[in-house]
């Protein structure tokens, strides 16, 4: 075995480890409603009318997509729920009583980023909730190099940038399993 192959292994072995000693009682988390960015892709689906149907409605730089007759409608910030209600309400101009799925086809504004001493540094999608270890995991691993001890995560915040301090090695021997914080779109993850 190579050693990537080794450290790929050992680490699915820690993450397996740290994630089946949850109780079985913890409550179950409410997914956060995935919020429409630029670069994501809808279906706007409207029951028996094709010409207000649209698939693969690409989320433009100034956030709003383009349907017939309707023109441009703001859908950045908005979750597919929000935006059905919204089209529903404004497509009473020209249909009686609208019905309209809008659909999440890809999933591409939501992003995180891994730079430094790791496999594969760059740019990945957040389509789901993510741990540090887990992103770890994707991007393939740390390099010899890589100082476990002094990663960090850069988070944007309204009132600046926060620098949250991750132990890699604190985490897998279970000293600090708090530290293995969820990723947020736009982190940035640096591993010295």
């Amino acid at each position: 075995m190579s050693c990537r192959q080794v450290v790929a292994v050992v680490l699915v072995v820690l993450l397996a480890g740290v994630f089946s000693g949850t109780p079985a009682r913890a409550k179950k988390r409410e997914e956060p409603n995935y919020t429409l960015g630029y670069g994501d892709v809808i279906d706007v689906l409207v029951w028996k009318e094709a010409d207000f149907t649209v698939e693969g409605l690409t989320v433009r730089l100034d956030g709003k997509i383009t349907l017939p007759l309707v023109n441009d409608i703001r859908a950045e910030g908005q979750t597919t729920r929000q935006l059905k209600a919204h089209l529903e309400i404004v497509l009473r101009k020209y249909i009686e009583s609208p019905v309209v799925t809008v659909l999440l086809k890809e999933a591409r504004s939501q992003r995180f980023y891994i730079l430094g001493e790791v496999m594969q540094t760059g740019e990945y999608s957040l389509t789901k909730e993510l741990t540090v270890l887990q992103a770890f995991a994707i991007a393939g691993g740390f390099t010899e190099w890589a100082k476990k001890k002094d990663i960090f995560v850069l988070r944007r915040k309204e009132t600046g940038e926060a620098v949250i301090p991750v132990n890699y090695l604190d985490i897998i021997s279970g000293k600090d399993l708090k530290g293995n914080i969820v990723i947020r779109a736009d982190d940035t993850i640096v591993v010295p």
